[in-house]
């Protein structure tokens, strides 16, 4: 007898600078009250924004790889291993439930990068549970990620808990250190106008491109499509605030959840980790 499998909720997560993997802060608390609320999945998907390529693909290897894609960080950082099993039987449910779209099956080039262990590390930090990552098709509109996130909805009733890891606002040309724990205005501005589309109505997610502020806050589509699955998965049923802040002036920490009830306001104060000393911001993919 099959034992049933409970829906699973989803969340998208402001995952910001990597050195949130080794701090406790009021992100980091956010991330490990959604572990602790959600039912126990059958595995995690995870749509990260590191995963950027040429086509669309889901990691399908039984043991994927911890994945260090970055430089200029502390050795603590590149010590960090997240040894969770992969899922191979549920990335043949991924490929089937997005057809006609293809998606191919990853057996070796990539794993678990840092937009999904640095969440991790703190969501379940047990590695107990399966994961696995669905890339994103750089060739793709924004359309095109959205009604991929739509198509994705069944697999929450098969018990997969769906993660979007990236960023609302993404400036890396624009980051200042002296705002550790504050965003500009036009940051500000769009994350504001992001929230009031995403608790309202997300299948309006799509018009956000027109608002003024965007080419600032989105100069490269990298961070912000995780944002376009999640808001395909809830369509018109509004999400839920878990975390709001900024970090570096030009990064949006602001995270969300669909199907889960959680307190936004339960979390300290404490600032997102700041970035090594002489970090070379300009050239980095965090």
């Amino acid at each position: 007898m099959t034992t049933a499998q409970p829906t699973m909720p989803t969340a998208f997560i402001g995952h910001g600078n990597p050195m949130n993997a080794l701090e406790r802060n009021r992100y980091t608390e956010a991330w490990r009250a959604l572990g602790q609320a959600v039912p126990k999945p059958r595995a995690i998907l995870v749509i990260s924004a590191h995963w950027y390529t040429n086509a669309t693909a889901v990691t399908a290897m039984p043991r994927p790889r911890t994945i260090h894609d970055f430089y200029g960080f502390p050795q603590d950082l590149f010590d960090v291993e997240y040894p969770a099993p992969g899922a191979p039987d549920v990335a043949e449910m991924v490929s089937d439930v997005v057809k006609p779209t293809w998606c191919g099956l990853d057996l070796d080039s990539w794993g678990i990068d840092h937009g999904t262990w640095s969440v991790l590390v703190h969501t379940f930090p047990d590695a107990s549970i399966p994961v696995l990552q669905l890339s994103l098709n750089a060739f793709k509109d924004f359309e095109h990620h959205y009604e991929l996130g739509r198509k994705l909805a069944p697999l929450r009733e098969q018990g997969v808990l769906i993660i979007g890891s990236g960023n609302i606002v993404h400036n890396l040309r624009a980051v200042d250190f002296s705002k550790a724990d504050s965003g500009y205005d036009w940051a500000h501005r769009f994350d504001d106008a992001a929230r009031e589309v995403l608790q309202d109505n997300p299948s309006h997610v799509l018009s956000l491109d027109g608002h003024p502020d965007f080419e600032n806050s989105v100069p490269t589509p990298d961070h912000y499509l995780p944002l376009l699955y999640v808001a395909g998965l809830a369509q018109e049923s509004p999400l839920d605030l878990l975390v709001d802040g900024h970090a570096a002036g030009s990064i949006s920490m602001a995270a969300y959840t669909h199907g889960l009830d959680l307190d936004a306001g339960q979390f300290s104060d404490a600032p997102a980790a700041e970035l090594p000393e002489g970090f070379p911001a300009l050239n980095s993919n965090i």
